[in-house]
């Protein structure tokens, strides 16, 4: 002990001359680090020292923090019970003694020292936050530190010692992970302990009205254990019945802008926690006070959302007459408090904020607290190319589908799975994109989803041979079913005969005329096209020859005899005429013409 006394002495710092006083006093059977007896006797005379230190500061009246402090002109002097603390604490950290002798010293300093010195206490211990929270530090010491926080929180008041208080908890919430299960209420227990006392008899000379001032706080009790109004529905009876007699109370005495910001004690209460007194002398007093109303009706608004899911289990569930007397009461509670001065709407939407965050905390309790932290991304070393999994379907998303189909068999035979549209059905939409009267802007028309196009093309293909043809004639709008289009939109997309397809019907039936004799020296093209005219512009020429006979062999006839019976025919025109107009219109002929009958006559 004697060596470490000395070593408190040391002006410089902790790693110039700690493991060496370790090794003096301990004599280890390792040079760096202490097995477990070495390490228990360690602690023990530590333990010893630190005792003997804040008896000698009590004695001398001076803090604790602050006893053998040397006075020097540096401003970083400290004392000796902060000295050892640094040692222990480099030692710990390095990992020369067990990680959690530095806890067990800080609270066996709190307990030994008073309220005032804690304080001094806790502020070293939120300067070190950082080293303490080190992941080898904190798995030996979270309870012990748990413990001792704890321990000064029961110590401290609550109305007098607010800042400590909030102090101590915001370290907690620093020091613990946000998963950390010891900080959570995973059963939703409520703080049934937390009694509101008050009169039950009415006194001498009262002035209020002590039916309506017991009703009032009577309300507490079913604050305080909000799972009683669930499960005995004579207690949720009585809870409704005093509400609306409050509720009522509250909307026959409005208060005025100039009472809200006269008896506002928002601010001044923003120093120190409110605890309202229960005397009925003060009830008057109390209802004319804004915030002394709006902590009631925030209580109200805790007390409904905990109601309408208080559990994951259907029988926890409030009925539907419960449902309805909670939205009700919801509703007059949020007018209350958005009428209430000062700054109605603007307080209300705070605390609409605030329950919908808490809802988010609620389930991700009920889900057991999964960790928020995520494992940091490992980058890859240059050079090397990380290899990417292998998935049995190609990805990582359908190979879980298709693990959850072997877990359901039933999901692949289920004749509802998949079903293929009609082609009416599928082609409705394109439909009614393609009527004027629907306004469809060219941007928004179906015609440009290529997906839906290519899926309906498929559709056609499979159902609607006659629509999928007239694609490459009038495009993706041509597939659509004629009877879905409205009749003047339906006339574009109806199939017509056109100069090709009446060029291939000619030369079928040409090729089904028997050959000619050698003096038909013409083509057969020439022929036709020249019948053709002829029966266009003199039709009873050909009539006469049809009539006549004079044909040649097959009942064709030949150029000469056709010269002939133009030459004869004073209406007609001459041949050579004939020719010059073959070879100025040629193809002219539109439609099913006489040209076209006689053909088929002939044939």
């Amino acid at each position: 002990m004697e060596i470490f006394r000395k070593a408190l002495l040391h002006s410089g710092p902790p790693e110039n001359f700690a493991l060496q006083t370790v090794q003096e006093a301990i004599k280890p059977q390792r040079q760096t680090k202490l097995v477990l007896d070495e390490n228990q006797l360690l602690e023990n005379i530590l333990r010893t020292l630190l005792q003997e230190l804040v008896s000698c500061a009590v004695q001398s009246g001076e803090p604790i923090m602050h006893y053998g402090q040397s006075i020097v002109e540096e401003d970083d002097a400290i004392g000796q019970i902060p000295r050892l603390l640094d040692i222990v604490l480099y030692l710990c950290e390095k990992e020369h003694v067990e990680g959690g002798m530095i806890f067990q010293l800080l609270e066996d300093l709190t307990e030994m020292s008073t309220m005032k010195n804690c304080k001094d206490i806790f502020a070293y211990i939120e300067s070190k936050q950082d080293i303490l929270g080190k992941q080898e530090l904190f798995a030996r010491g979270k309870l012990v530190m748990l413990r001792t926080c704890n321990q000064l929180l029961r110590r401290l008041s609550k109305a007098n010692d607010v800042v400590f208080c909030g102090r101590i908890l915001m370290f907690l919430a620093h020091f613990f992970p946000l998963s950390e299960r010891s900080a959570v209420n995973i059963k939703g227990v409520f703080n049934t302990s937390n009694e509101t006392n008050y009169e039950k008899e009415a006194p001498d000379g009262i002035s209020i009205d002590f039916n309506f001032y017991k009703t009032f706080w009577s309300l507490q009790e079913y604050f305080c254990n909000p799972p009683s109004l669930t499960l005995n529905p004579t207690k949720w009876h009585r809870f409704t019945s005093s509400l609306t007699v409050v509720l009522n109370t509250f909307e026959a005495q409005p208060l005025s802008d100039e009472e809200g910001n006269a008896n506002n004690l928002e601010e001044e209460g923003a120093a120190f926690n409110i605890k309202y007194l229960t005397s009925s002398k003060l009830m008057g007093l109390e209802l004319k006070d804004p915030s002394f109303r709006r902590h009631v009706l925030v209580q109200c608004l805790i007390v409904f959302d905990y109601v309408k899911a208080p559990g994951k289990t259907d029988k926890d569930l409030p009925s539907e007459a419960m449902k309805e007397e909670i939205k009700a009461s919801e509703d007059r509670v949020k007018k209350l408090l958005e009428v209430t001065p000062p700054k109605g709407k603007e307080f209300l939407s705070n605390i609409e904020h605030i329950l919908e965050r808490e809802k988010n905390w609620v389930w991700w309790k009920r889900d057991g607290c999964p960790p928020f932290e995520k494992q940091p991304i490992e980058k890859k070393a240059d050079g090397l190319k990380k290899r990417r999994p292998r998935w049995r379907l190609g990805n990582k998303e359908l190979s879980q589908l298709w693990k959850w189909a072997d877990q359901n068999p039933n999901a692949l035979t289920d004749p509802e799975r998949v079903q293929t549209p009609a082609v009416t059905d599928y082609w409705k939409a394109m439909a009614d994109d393609m009527d004027p009267s629907a306004g469809i802007e060219a941007e928004y028309h179906h015609k440009n989803n290529k997906v839906y196009c290519w899926k309906g093309l498929r559709f056609s293909a499979r159902q609607d041979l006659e629509g999928f043809s007239r694609f490459t004639e009038f495009g993706i709008e041509g597939v659509v079913p004629l009877e879905l289009l409205p009749a003047e939109v339906r006339y574009k997309y109806q199939t017509k005969p056109t100069d090709k397809s009446k060029r291939a019907k000619k030369d079928d039936i040409k090729g089904s005329l028997p050959p000619s004799e050698d003096n038909q020296s013409t083509s057969m093209s020439e022929v036709d096209g020249e019948s053709g005219r002829n029966d266009l512009e003199a039709p009873s020429a050909a009539m006469d020859m049809d009539s006549t006979g004079n044909n040649s062999q097959g009942g064709t006839p030949t150029l000469d005899e056709i010269s002939k019976q133009s030459s004869e025919s004073p209406d007609a025109p001459e041949a050579g005429q004939i020719e010059t107009d073959l070879d100025a219109e040629p193809g002219m002929i539109d439609g099913e013409t006489d040209a076209d009958v006689d053909l088929e006559t002939v044939a």
